[in-house]
């Protein structure tokens, strides 16, 4: 696949963020096989201390060097004010762990062993070269746990735990992967089943040796670590303004926020029950969404006939609102609905390699023991992940080599902004009439009440605001948590009880979806209202995708032209 030919000279600030990229992958082989960058697929990351001290002495070489430098135009100006906002709190991150004031990054969605885990995923797969690679790299699986470990010591050490409800939680995420039943290393060989003898004999080995590393991995953190762990979720406000900061590329007013997450929920929440009353007169909204699973018009049986339906749907809204919407690249046009290997139940899009020749891609991760599927629930996901979603966002980023250097296009990725405007796409798909069924607009409604409820649950915990009167009031506790929860999301109880120890688990992650939405609506309206009459919104989307995945105060002043 060609990409476009170059328009603009690249100047001193894009050669700068390239090198910054080249010098980033070469120290995370992990981030690499992300970004589909070649070269490293055979190795993993040192995931001990001083491999995290070399990326932070990195990420304070690109800042200082970028001091130095004076931007050429208005892209340079965007490069340089996102390289210092996202780098500049990369730096603020690395220095809390290596400061000994907050432990690595360990949660039940982040924690390093599982990012090992799933890297395999998006592994080639085609060729005995690629399984080689694919073996060379399991056997590198236990020198990197080993790491991992070394620095959960050294934090110990330090005085800095991660909570016990993480450590149990991936301690059992590990176990799965070193047993002989959940583990999904033991997918790697029903793929290689179309490969010679002699590389499948390779791969059993490899596979054996990655699981006993993450059975041991599982030993220590219950034996050693978990007796060390402090019982309370809570990080403090000061640390959750560096987090929302870091998630959102925008600092935020916490308290007004916490306010305006309560009543955007409620008027979800109405329109939950407007809904429900159009699926049946008289109903409550548990009542509709009871209906709604038993019925079969939105059934879906097996795996297969989910990926299918992903499929179908996906190059639907592609071809629909290509040329009509949105200026939508042809390479960007194919998407690739996935199952994947893993079964932890999460809904993930990852992007297309840089050439293309990986396509961008959904994938579910269905949850052992689950076969039947209701699109009711589900139509809003394909829309989240792919078009107008993710796939559009990051794949159109990928593409514009003519006027973003790499790390522009690959690695600027702000949570706020992703997911801000995934939630931003799929509202747009009900103002376009996709959503207009009842069914799948309380679909929809669902997973915004979703979004809203852990705008309040995920604030309130790690800053000690007092929980709403739902609950009682007072201070926040997790079953505090788990009721409101559950008063806002119509969802099985395994997926609701690994969200609430997400959210308790990685501070100010969970939010930037509502609140990167919210920013999103009102950049668009502070458009709309600056350009009156001229207002285009195909325009306006085109504009604001093209300068890519940086924070959200970045982005606005960038397509205010305020930088």
């Amino acid at each position: 696949m060609t990409t476009p030919t170059p328009t603009r000279t690249p100047t001193e600030i894009d050669r700068l963020a390239e090198e910054h990229l080249d010098a980033t992958v070469a120290l995370s082989p992990l981030e690499a096989t992300y970004l589909g960058v070649p070269g490293r697929d055979a190795e993993i990351d040192d995931l001990s201390i001083e491999g995290l001290r070399a990326r932070r002495d990195q990420v304070a070489s690109t800042l200082e060097r970028l001091e130095g430098v004076e931007p050429a135009d208005d892209t340079d100006r965007v490069t340089r004010a996102a390289l210092r906002e996202r780098l500049g709190l990369e730096l603020e991150l690395h220095d809390l762990v290596l400061e000994g004031r907050t432990p690595v990054e360990f949660n039940v969605l982040t924690a390093a062993p599982l990012a090992v885990r799933d890297v395999f995923d998006l592994m080639g797969k085609d060729t005995e070269a690629h399984w080689s690679t694919v073996v060379a790299r399991l056997h590198a699986v236990p020198a990197s746990l080993e790491q991992f470990v070394s620095a959960l010591r050294w934090c110990a050490g330090q005085g800095q735990v991660p909570p016990l409800r993480q450590v149990r939680a991936v301690a059992g995420q590990c176990r799965d992967q070193a047993g002989d039943e959940a583990s999904s290393f033991d997918a790697l060989t029903g793929e290689a089943s179309g490969q010679p003898e002699a590389i499948r004999a390779d791969l059993v080995e490899a596979i054996t040796v990655a699981k006993a590393a993450f059975g041991e991995l599982a030993a220590y953190l219950e034996d050693e670590l978990a007796p060390r762990a402090p019982e309370s979720d809570a990080c403090g406000t000061e640390l959750y303004r560096l987090h929302s900061r870091s998630f959102l590329g925008a600092e935020i007013d916490l308290e007004e926020t916490y306010r305006w997450g309560q009543e955007e929920l409620a008027r979800i929440t109405a329109m939950m029950e407007e809904t429900a009353e159009q699926i049946r007169p008289g109903a409550s909204v548990k009542e509709a969404v009871a209906l709604l699973d038993e019925d079969p018009g939105y059934a879906l049986e097996g795996t297969e006939a989910l990926r299918e339906w992903m499929q179908v749907t996906a190059d639907r809204a592609v071809a629909e609102l290509t040329d009509t919407q949105f200026d939508v690249p042809e390479p960007v046009r194919a998407i690739e609905c996935m199952i994947a290997p893993s079964q932890t139940g999460g809904i993930y899009y990852t992007g297309p390699s840089e050439d293309f020749s990986r396509p961008g891609r959904m994938w579910w991760s269905v949850p052992k023991g689950v076969t039947r599927f209701s699109t009711w629930r589900e139509l809003t996901t394909v829309y989240h992940e792919g078009v107008p979603g993710h796939h559009l966002q990051i794949g159109q980023t990928v593409y514009r080599s003519e006027l973003l250097n790499r790390w522009r296009r690959l690695a600027s990725w702000t949570s706020g902004h992703g997911e801000g405007w995934a939630l931003y796409a799929e509202w747009l798909m009900a103002d376009l009439g996709y959503m207009d069924d009842p069914g799948n607009r309380m679909g929809l409604l669902d997973g915004q009440s979703l979004r809203a409820a852990r705008v309040v649950l995920d604030i309130g915990v790690h800053c000690g605001f007092e929980a709403p009167e739902e609950v009682g009031g007072g201070e926040w506790t997790y079953d505090k948590a788990w009721e409101f929860l559950n008063n806002h999301v119509n969802m099985d109880e395994g997926f609701v009880r690994f969200e609430l120890d997400r959210y308790l688990g990685w501070p100010g992650q969970a939010p930037s979806y509502k609140i990167g939405e919210r920013l999103w609506l009102e950049l668009r309206d502070e458009c709309r209202r600056r350009e009156g009459d001229d207002f285009d919104l195909k325009a306006f989307h085109r504009r604001a995708l093209d300068i890519g995945g940086v924070g959200l105060d970045t982005l606005r002043a960038a397509v205010l032209g305020e930088l």
